[in-house]
């Protein structure tokens, strides 16, 4: 099952699959949705949050996900849940869910939950959806993470939105046509000539039910030319620079006739990394060169990814104080002349000091 919370979230998961299941705590957002499965409407108590959402606040929606909890957690069980980071309602919704789960003994691979989470691009977002990712990212993200109780999660960033000046909805689709080429996966190996390796659909869940974050990217694959380098060239941009694979899995698609054989590099590749990935060749007469999707876990503490995201928090902060300062505090300006002052220290002390001792004390201070 797909899941949507919040306004991000909604939007990426009913273009994905049209049954998917959003959530939101305000009407006019839910029906802004043209086509979904289900609508499910958080209440909560402010009385103005059904017409105006969360309004950037992550304790609204975290209230409303006490209304939806239950229900939420049996339909989270071996889901993906979409949601954005910064706003109100995703971030509060996925909290209280995140945190649930951190709570369990243990969870069956079956039901683990994958997350795809929608982080803002710190440069030109609001500084509250900055703040409201660091709170996400260190607290409960990482104490899910901790616990091993969820799927994989992909770390979508705005980046190339905001860099490209891509409208929301091209956006949205280029996320969702991306991940729909991932989770091709096990349907390309039921219906394509199998070459080599396997990948059925309990291999890929097993896989997509490790609680590491995945980095997964596809191109067209020149077995003349390095693997390594082409991997790097063609990073999935829609996501974060992924760190060193601890787990990996690939899919080659060869033409019709095609050489089966050139799967070994990228094997060869993985293996000088000490990662046995999980592998499958097959072959597709509509492509007419090889071509590779491939995924990679990996493992980073939320609170390593925060370092951009603070940085930038602190400069927020920064030109606010300076702007409070300059609109509301008058101070004024100093004219200060070191050899007057050097002098008049001298004379206070009573000594025979060096003028250009104190001038040096003065620089120090």
């Amino acid at each position: 099952m797909i899941i949507g919370i919040g306004g991000a979230g909604t939007k990426v998961a009913s273009k994905l699959d049209a049954e998917a299941t959003i959530i939101n705590v305000s009407e006019t957002e839910l029906s802004k949705i043209p086509v979904a499965g289900r609508r499910i409407l958080a209440v909560v108590h402010d009385q103005h949050g059904q017409f105006r959402g969360s309004r950037k606040n992550p304790l609204i929606g975290h209230d409303a996900y006490l209304s939806v909890r239950r229900e939420l957690q049996e339909m989270a069980r071996g889901s993906t849940v979409f949601s954005s980071t910064g706003g109100g309602t995703g971030n509060g919704i996925a909290t209280g869910l995140l945190q649930d789960l951190a709570r369990r003994e243990s969870i069956p691979e079956a039901e683990k939950t994958s997350f795809g989470l929608i982080l803002p691009y710190a440069p030109l977002e609001p500084a509250e959806f900055v703040r409201n990712t660091i709170d996400f990212l260190r607290g409960p993200l990482s104490e899910a993470i901790d616990s091993g109780n969820t799927g994989n999660i992909f770390l979508f960033s705005n980046r190339l939105k905001f860099e490209s000046r891509l409208s929301e909805e091209a956006f949205n689709v280029m996320i969702v046509e991306s991940l729909r080429v991932f989770l091709a996966i096990p349907a390309k190996n039921d219906t394509l000539r199998l070459l080599d390796g396997h990948i059925d659909p309990e291999d890929f869940g097993l896989f997509t039910a490790r609680p590491y974050f995945n980095h997964f990217t596809y191109f067209d694959y020149d077995p003349a030319k390095p693997f390594e380098k082409q991997l790097e060239d063609n990073i999935n941009p829609l996501l974060l620079t992924p760190e060193a694979p601890i787990e990996a899995l690939f899919l080659v698609e060869v033409p019709e006739g095609g050489d089966p054989t050139v799967f070994y590099d990228v094997l060869q590749y993985f293996n000088d990394l000490n990662v046995a990935p999980v592998y499958s060749v097959v072959e597709n007469p509509e492509r007419t060169q090889p071509f590779i999707t491939v995924a990679q876990l990996y493992s980073r503490k939320p609170a390593e990814l925060l370092a951009d995201f603070n940085k930038r928090n602190e400069q927020h902060a920064q030109v606010k104080v300076r702007k409070s300062l300059e609109q509301y505090v008058d101070l004024p300006k100093l004219d200060v002349n070191l050899e007057r002052e050097a002098k008049r220290a001298v004379k206070q002390r009573g000594t025979d000091d060096d003028i250009l001792q104190v001038l040096k004390r003065l620089g120090k201070l």
